[in-house]
């Protein structure tokens, strides 16, 4: 069984100017291959392999004028990101022909810098070391370790969000283990004016982090809409926002992490008051 592990780093500000050349080589690499599958389908051709898009559009686009700076990053994630573009149209092509359970898969859409940017190493792309994670052309960078991975990881994506906040997210084989029986055993009810009602009538309100902080909420959106497109004071209003949610979605998941972990311990039942 695979699991992930996520972290905060802290990079330097020439790391962050590696990251940020390596986050638009991804991007490019995966526009131009989506643009050439798409050309291909408008013209009644077949989706060309992951090989030749691999062969065209990274080794053969190295040698040319406008794409020569690919050369400056890691091949890993470049490679890795054209390999999650074939995944994504065989989820597509199977969720078309009813072959994959639940929701229907849209098909690939281009990336752009505004949303969440990701690119994925694999071994011989980095090493974990005790205080810093090294990754190739990027460098050792400095990690909070807030718990211990149980194993070597296989792979590690590096993630920028929209409040410019970098992760790092392990991909680690576990195994599952399996809970002694026990005796204790009680039911919970989620709701909406509560969060949860446990069977024995103990009921564990929800934080609300949002509602306690709708003025200044509504206030943020305000000055961001009164700010001109794509201006540097439009940037700096729309990430005062995004650090806003982020902020809001960690106290919304710290709460969930917390209920978890301390309704059951040790085999036992125990209730969170909130």
């Amino acid at each position: 069984m695979k699991a992930r592990f996520k972290y905060r780093i802290y990079p330097t500000p020439g790391q962050k100017y590696r990251l940020a050349k390596l986050f638009g080589c991804v991007r490019v690499v995966w526009n131009d291959s989506l643009a050439c599958c798409l050309e291909k389908y408008k013209s009644g051709d077949k989706k060309p392999t992951n090989e030749k898009l691999q062969k065209q559009f990274i080794t053969q686009a190295k040698n040319t004028e406008d794409r020569e700076w690919l050369k400056e990053v890691s091949n890993i994630p470049l490679q890795q990101s054209l390999n999650d573009l074939n995944q994504a149209y065989q989820n597509f092509f199977k969720s078309t022909k009813g072959q994959r359970k639940g929701k229907p898969v849209k098909p690939p859409k281009f990336k752009t810098r505004k949303s969440k940017q990701t690119a994925r190493f694999t071994r011989g792309g980095f090493k974990v070391g005790q205080h810093k994670v090294y990754l190739a052309k990027v460098g050792k960078l400095k990690i909070v370790w807030s718990r211990e991975l149980p194993a070597l990881p296989s792979s590690v994506t590096i993630i920028k969000d929209s409040a410019n906040r970098y992760f790092l997210s392990f991909v680690v084989e576990t195994c599952a283990k399996t809970l002694p029986r026990t005796d204790n055993s009680v039911g919970i009810d989620l709701g909406i004016k509560t969060f949860a009602t446990l069977s024995d009538g103990t009921k564990v309100d929800s934080p609300k982090p949002l509602k306690k902080r709708i003025k200044k909420y509504r206030k943020l959106s305000k000055s961001l809409s009164k700010k001109t497109l794509k201006s540097k004071r439009y940037e700096k209003a729309r990430l005062r926002v995004a650090k806003f949610h982020a902020k809001v979605k960690d106290m919304r998941t710290d709460f969930l992490h917390k209920l978890s972990t301390e309704i059951i311990r040790e085999n036992q039942t125990i209730v969170l008051e909130v």
